[in-house]
């Protein structure tokens, strides 16, 4: 089997002095994509390099403190592919792609990180541009190559992806417009929302992520922004998904998938 995690850091710095370490040490994935890393390449230089073990690779944020993504893996890519290639999004780094190629497979993870619009109407837009920009890049991506992407998505895509649906109909994350860009991707676009084929159902075990604001975390009340998207033939050898909620490293919590495939 092959475990992936995924984890909105909220911080690398904050992330590991709540014992992020120990976690995958413990839980021993084979890779984990990390968001948020709000840190510049001389804040990781002998400090996060590796993550219990594994190797990490990232793509940076040019403000510092701000955004950024990182994978750490066991294994030594063939290739690491840094931004999308669009200016706008990549001085905010959020994409980060490592290809495993063989001979006979060719396989990318990536780890992305999607701009929130809840702060005001300009970073919808740029949200709405980010949209318009990464599926065309999915769509050629998986034309070639099998693919995971992991990363905090910034939408719930369903009523049942977070608590309060109703209160949020007019606010970023929950849009009508953000919404039908998830399904066109799930559904034309032909990516597997994965932890949703094995767990179509589940409400509150769910949610992902919690607001500091009014006891959410205490009361569970989430929503589900973490995402592991695959391309049909891997996310058929998904067994086992779950979300971490013992303990707690950052506002979001780690989604684990376990995968019928090694690298």
């Amino acid at each position: 089997m092959f475990k992936l995690s995924s984890l909105n850091l909220n911080g690398i710095r904050s992330a590991t002095s709540k014992g992020l370490a120990q976690w995958v040490e413990s839980h021993q994935p084979d890779c984990i994509c990390v968001q948020e890393v709000k840190a510049q390449a001389d804040d990781i230089a002998g400090r996060f390099e590796q993550l219990a073990g594994l190797q990490g690779y990232f793509h940076f944020a040019q403000k510092k403190g701000y955004s950024g993504v990182g994978i750490y893996t066991h294994l030594a890519p063939t290739d690491v592919v840094v931004g999308l290639g669009i200016p706008e999004f990549d001085d905010e780094g959020r994409y980060l792609e490592l290809r495993f190629d063989t001979p006979g497979a060719k396989l990318s993870l990536i780890s992305c990180y999607f701009p929130s619009g809840s702060s005001g109407e300009e970073r919808q837009q740029a949200k709405f541009r980010f949209l318009d920009a990464v599926y065309p890049h999915l769509q050629s991506l998986r034309a070639q190559r099998e693919l995971i992407l992991c990363g905090d998505v910034n939408i719930a895509h369903q009523e049942i992806d977070l608590k309060n649906w109703k209160g949020n109909m007019k606010n970023s994350g929950f849009l009508p417009e953000e919404r039908a860009w998830m399904t066109q991707l799930l559904g034309e676009g032909g990516l597997v929302d994965v932890y949703r084929r094995l767990h179509p159902d589940a409400t509150d075990s769910a949610y992902t992520w919690w607001s500091n604001r009014g006891q959410a975390y205490a009361k569970n009340v989430g929503w589900r922004l973490d995402y592991q998207l695959a391309t049909p033939h891997l996310a058929s050898g998904a067994r086992h998904a779950s979300v971490f909620k013992t303990q707690r490293f950052s506002d979001h919590a780690p989604l684990t998938v376990e995968y019928d495939f090694r690298l």
